[in-house]
């Protein structure tokens, strides 16, 4: 993680990121703009060469594929119809049109950020598409495709608030994130407020609730998680900007398996080139309000 404006004492305290941190089930789903989604179409006779894991799907004539079912905008599943939507599954969605499978053909396996590696390394997902930061610890274990999109943590806000610009603005200020998870913890080791203003729930959904509520003055967290909430109260909540670290999320591959995260590789950089990407953020996060920039591609 690479701070920009925190103190380099963070640097060191951050390596468990804000988007692992423990989280919590929203209480709905901010639904996508179905008709500005862009259709996949599904490529035919695909071969990837060396790839014991697309070997796997081709076998199976489906693709597993590890997910958040609990983040709205990003990665949410809803309880009465079991639909998933956000801007992570359209993403897990096109990748897997590219590879030759048809959204019939996909089996979403909701996995907790804990359990990511372990879920990849054992085949129990093909792949994994999740607010998933890429770093070079969980490169021991897994490869990674992307940054499909660059997060940072940042702060969720009431639509009237205009004194919280930013991390610096906070002083004073009661601020919500999850207990244990790295945001509070790099608050509180910043003392970007007072101790008795650094509120702590299970999950972030109770923050926002304490946010609309007046009991808080802001959320932090990954600001895609962020703009998932924001999403769902466009007239009440909205997303600060200033984001002050960096958050750069991929898909989770098996480590050795080179070929397949080049094929991967390829389907994320012609969506950034063509405008899919552009089309699936306006539809999902982009819902919220805030702008993104498109992320630039790193392979190795």
């Amino acid at each position: 993680m690479r701070f920009r404006t925190l103190a380099a004492g963070l640097l060191i305290g951050g390596l468990v990121l804000s988007a692992c941190g423990k989280e919590g089930g929203p209480q709905g789903g901010a639904a996508p703009n179905e008709a500005a989604l862009p259709k996949y179409e599904v490529a035919k006779n695909v071969q990837v060469a060396g790839s014991p894991t697309f070997a796997r799907m081709k076998k199976n004539q489906k693709v597993t594929i590890g997910v958040k079912d609990d983040q709205p905008g990003l990665g949410y599943k809803d309880p009465t119809t079991n639909e998933y939507s956000g801007f992570d599954i359209e993403i897990a969605k096109m990748v897997a049109a590219d590879l030759g499978f048809s959204a019939k053909q996909i089996q979403y396996k909701p996995v907790p950020s804990e359990a990511r590696e372990q879920a990849i390394s054992n085949g129990d997902v093909d792949y994994y598409v999740g607010t998933y930061t890429i770093n070079d610890e969980r490169k021991q274990q897994v490869s990674f495709a992307g940054p499909y999109f660059n997060a940072g943590q940042d702060l969720l806000v009431r639509k009237e608030e205009n004194s919280i610009k930013g991390p610096d603005s906070l002083k004073g200020k009661k601020v919500c994130s999850a207990t244990g998870s790295t945001p509070i913890e790099n608050v509180r080791k910043e003392k970007l407020t007072q101790p008795q203003n650094i509120v702590e729930f299970q999950g972030y959904s109770q923050c926002v609730d304490k946010l609309l509520a007046n009991e808080v003055d802001a959320v932090t967290t990954d600001d895609a998680i962020l703009k998932g909430y924001a999403a769902e109260e466009p007239d009440k909540l909205k997303v600060v900007g200033e984001t002050f670290s960096e958050e750069p999320y991929g898909i989770g591959l098996p480590k050795d398996d080179k070929a397949l995260r080049t094929k991967v590789s390829d389907s994320l950089q012609q969506a950034l080139d063509n405008g899919t990407w552009q089309k699936i953020y306006d539809a999902t996060l982009g819902k919220s309000g805030s702008k993104a920039q498109k992320p630039k591609l790193e392979r190795y």
